[in-house]
C-alpha cells in the first residue's frame, strides 16, 4: 500500500499558483483544502494538472446542513478529488437529526461516487469518540477522517479509556490528519520538542494502525495530511502574538517523520 501525502493550504500565504508550486517542490503528492472562489476554478484545475497534484476537497457544512453538504459535495466532485473531507453537522444537533443528516450524506456519496471521510472535529457531530462510535455502528458505510487531536482536547486525555470506541474509529478511518494534540488542546506547541514525545508516539501508533487495517482491507493507497495550523491553533508568545515556531517547517517535519515510521512497517 502506497502512502500519499497531501498539504493543506490552511497555513500558507501567497497566490494560488505560488502555494501549489511550493507544495509540489516540497515533494507532496497532493493538496487538501476547500474549493477556491468560483472565478478561480479553471485556474485551480490547470494548476493541479501543471504541478501533478492530486486533490482532496474539504467541505464545511453550515445552516441547513443537509442541503449544504449536498451542494458542496456535488461541487467538489466536479474536480474529481481523491476524497472529500467533511466537517459534518453539529454537536448541538439531536441524535435523530444527526441520523437524518448522515443517512442523506451517504446517499449523496453514493450518487457522486467519491469517498467521503467525515472529520472527527470539535463542534461537529463526531466531536467525541463515543458520539462517533454510536454513529459508525448505526451506519456501516460511514467513514471518517482521523483527526484525533480534537478528541484528546475534548476528553482531556490521550484516550486511554476509549479503547473500544477507538477501535471502531480506526476501522473506519480512510484519511489521516497528521496533527498531534494533547490533553489541554488540539495542537502541541512543536512535535519535535522532547516534552511531547509521549503524545507524538501515541498519535503515530494510531496512524500506523489505521494504515495496517487499510492495507489488510486491500487499499492501494492511504492518504495523510500533516495539519498543524497557524495561530490560534499554534501557540504564540504573550503580548506579541509571535508564533512559537514555523508552521511550514513543523508540517514538513511531521510528514517526513511519519513517512519514515510508515516505511519501517511496510517496507
Amino acid at each position: 500500500m502506497q502512502l500519499l501525502s497531501f498539504k493543506s493550504l490552511w497555513d500558507m500565504t501567497g497566490t494560488l499558483e505560488e502555494k501549489l508550486e511550493k507544495i509540489a517542490e516540497a515533494g507532496y503528492g497532493g493538496v487538501e483544502f476547500t474549493l477556491p472562489s468560483q472565478d478561480k476554478w479553471k485556474q485551480f484545475r490547470e494548476l493541479l494538472e501543471r504541478y501533478n497534484l492530486a486533490f482532496i476537497a474539504q467541505i464545511v457544512t453550515r445552516d441547513d446542513h443537509i442541503s449544504s453538504f449536498e451542494s458542496l459535495a456535488r461541487q467538489a466532485a466536479e474536480f474529481n478529488p481523491v476524497k472529500i473531507v467533511s466537517h459534518s453537522a453539529k454537536d448541538s444537533m439531536s441524535y435523530e437529526d444527526q441520523l437524518h443528516f448522515f443517512e442523506k450524506a451517504i446517499a449523496v456519496e453514493k450518487a457522486i461516487s467519491v469517498p467521503v471521510a467525515h472529520e472527527t472535529h470539535r463542534g461537529r457531530a463526531m466531536f467525541t469518540p463515543w458520539a462517533t462510535s454510536k454513529l459508525l455502528r448505526q451506519f456501516p458505510e460511514l467513514k471518517i477522517t482521523a483527526d484525533f487531536s480534537h478528541w484528546c482536547c475534548v476528553c482531556e486525555s490521550l484516550l486511554q479509556d476509549q479503547s473500544e470506541n477507538m477501535s471502531i474509529a480506526l476501522d473506519r478511518a480512510i484519511h489521516i490528519h497528521g496533527r498531534v494534540g494533547y490533553a489541554e488542546g488540539p495542537q502541541v506547541a512543536d512535535p519535535r520538542a522532547p516534552e511531547y514525545s509521549r503524545e507524538v508516539r501515541a498519535f503515530v501508533n494510531w496512524w500506523l494502525e489505521i494504515c495496517k487495517r487499510r492495507a489488510s482491507d486491500g487499499y492501494a493507497t492511504m492518504t495523510f495530511t500533516p495539519e498543524f495550523g497557524p495561530p490560534g491553533y499554534m501557540h504564540t508568545l504573550p503580548f506579541t502574538k509571535q508564533p512559537v515556531t514555523d508552521v511550514w517547517d513543523v508540517n514538513k517535519w511531521m510528514n517526513q517523520y511519519f513517512i519514515e515510521k510508515y516505511r519501517d512497517v511496510f517496507e
